[in-house]
């Protein structure tokens, strides 16, 4: 196995990729955008690693926080760029490092304690996992404003747009498989980053009755959910707030409070959950 490094020519250094959040942009969408600028390798979020803070040695000295995340070229052909990266004022070497020669070509001691808990990682099978996220449906017209069949209620303003801020958050995740409830406003809450997805890579919409909050039943919610468990597409689910609490018993995890348009991924392998956490648009 091989893990891709950077060379910095300002500090003469051997570092992870790693740089700012732009504007309303969240970690995991500045992770993959900032690999690629950094590398030129379009990679796919797995779990998370670690959270580091570290006062920086040159003005303003302010501390600086860093998010890891495990991650993989989204194909070979991604893999490969790095062999052509061109050198620029900020990134003058890329190169792929096996293993065990990481260690001693990594200049600070803090990546080293982000190499260990990769490796860590990789003992767990975490680097090989698929994600399966939990969306909510982002926020709907009112309900107490509605007059027609609740089934047909669309989102709000706000709620379209959270609909694309959620392209390039599950994009990050290079998610294959859309399972949506049937209610309108929760494909609406899919379809962009479904419509996002072309050429070789599209984006699979599958329409789930039985995850619709008028329709949902324990059983009927526990065994769909135990399925796409089991499954290794890389998958979306969207549904509803009072569905939820039946989505993660299925998955063996506490009901998380999530918010319109926020999601919980859930890293499985095997039909085993080997981790979760939250994000949002």
């Amino acid at each position: 196995m091989q893990v891709l490094l950077v060379h910095r020519d300002r500090y003469d250094d051997w570092t992870f990729p790693k740089g700012k959040v732009d504007p309303d942009e969240s970690l995991a969408v500045t992770a993959v955008r900032e690999v690629e600028e950094e590398t030129g390798v379009r990679i796919r979020l797995g779990p998370r690693l670690v959270r580091h803070e570290y006062r920086m040695s040159r003005p303003p000295h302010g501390v600086k926080q860093v998010t890891y995340w495990c991650a993989r070229p989204i194909d070979a052909a991604a893999g490969r760029a790095a062999d052509t990266y061109q050198p620029n004022d900020e990134i003058d070497g890329v190169r792929w490092v096996d293993m065990d020669e990481v260690g001693s070509t990594l200049t600070y001691a803090r990546d080293a304690a982000v190499l260990e808990e990769f490796r860590r990682a990789v003992e767990a099978g975490l680097h090989r996992s698929s994600p399966l996220v939990v969306l909510r449906h982002a926020k709907a017209f009112p309900r107490k404003r509605w007059r027609g069949d609740d089934t047909k209620r669309p989102l709000d303003a706000t709620g379209e747009a959270e609909t694309q801020r959620l392209v390039p958050l599950l994009a990050a995740y290079d998610l294959r498989v859309a399972v949506s409830s049937d209610a309108l406003r929760c494909q609406q809450t899919v379809q962009p980053y479904v419509r996002s997805g072309t050429g070789k890579r599209p984006v699979r919409l599958e329409l789930a009755p039985r995850l619709s909050e008028d329709r949902a039943r324990r059983r009927a919610v526990r065994e769909a959910t135990r399925g796409l468990l089991k499954g290794k597409q890389r998958t979306v689910v969207c549904t509803h707030r009072p569905v939820l609490p039946w989505v993660f018993e299925a998955l063996g995890l506490p009901a998380v409070p999530l918010e319109p348009g926020q999601l919980l991924v859930v890293h499985r392998r095997k039909g085993r959950v080997l981790g979760s956490e939250v994000a949002g648009p």
